[in-house]
């Protein structure tokens, strides 16, 4: 039966407050999966089910997968859409009240995160998903274009951010195609593309994970204040800290946050832990 058939037959009624925009394109889906590189013995979570037809694929390729799914009125759909499928499972919760425990429980090892992700909530589950102990080896996602843009902007650009130099830090991120937005049901307003984050937390010598975190959402609290003054206020620093700092890293005493590159983003958060210590 198709996607559009089972809808009608379930009396389903998208909600936009959700953001839910369904893909139906068995050949999307597959390179979906294809971009994620499922492989037999991979374990999947998937943020985000919608109608199951992601889910689908997934199974298709994966050991196991379960899914979050916030809509409980999409249970009579996936129960059916998801049909004689037994390798997944659906699990009607908000994804962010989910605790990292108890989703790494869920599987047996490590997991590959694959989703269609609901645009407003988009860098919440990505921050979620990078800065909480989640056992996830990798992230493909399907986002808004320019949220797609600012993931892999660089540095003193209008894109570059928080998001951009974390993700940066212990991974690596690669759009792996554009999606019109035609491929969706209901149609968006806006282009979408598919990223894959490969997280690697040993990318580099990081002293304190949370600190260097916390180091590059300080630097771009005020994007219209040196490097400097956020660091005074984000950390309670003195001059002379400061001065101390920017003698060992050779930095100008007017360098803003976003013209930080990764690299000094990471010899920044390792001298400052030396001094804070």
């Amino acid at each position: 039966m198709e996607v559009s058939e089972i809808l009608k037959t379930c009396n389903f009624e998208f909600k936009k407050k959700l953001g839910q925009n369904f893909i139906t394109d068995l050949n999307l889906l597959n390179a979906i999966v294809f971009d994620a590189d499922i492989k037999p013995n991979d374990n999947v979570l998937e943020i985000g089910v919608g109608a199951g037809t992601l889910t689908k694929a997934i199974a298709g390729s994966a050991k196991k997968v379960i899914g979050f799914e916030l809509d409980k009125n999409l249970a009579d759909v996936l129960a059916l859409s998801l049909q004689g499928v037994n390798n997944a499972e659906i699990v009607f919760k908000d994804f962010l009240k989910a605790m990292p425990e108890e989703v790494n429980a869920m599987f047996d090892g490590p997991f590959k995160v694959v989703a269609n992700l609901p645009y407003y909530i988009t860098t919440n589950i990505i921050f979620a998903l990078v800065e909480k102990p989640f056992n996830v080896t990798s992230l493909t996602l399907m986002v808004q274009k320019e949220v797609a843009d600012r993931l892999s902007s660089k540095a003193g650009t209008k894109d570059y951010g928080t998001i951009t130099v974390e993700l940066d830090s212990i991974g690596t991120v690669q759009t792996k195609r554009v999606v019109d937005r035609k491929m969706f049901m209901p149609v968006p307003n806006v282009d979408s593309a598919i990223v894959n984050i490969t997280l690697n937390k040993n990318k580099y010598d990081i002293k304190d994970l949370a600190l260097h975190q916390k180091v590059i959402r300080t630097a771009f609290s005020m994007r219209r204040k040196t490097l400097a003054n956020c660091l005074k206020s984000g950390f309670n620093l003195t001059q002379i800290q400061i001065d101390e700092l920017y003698n060992k890293l050779d930095f100008d005493k007017n360098i803003r946050g976003e013209t930080l590159t990764t690299e000094q983003f990471v010899m920044l958060s390792n001298c400052l832990f030396i001094i804070l210590k």
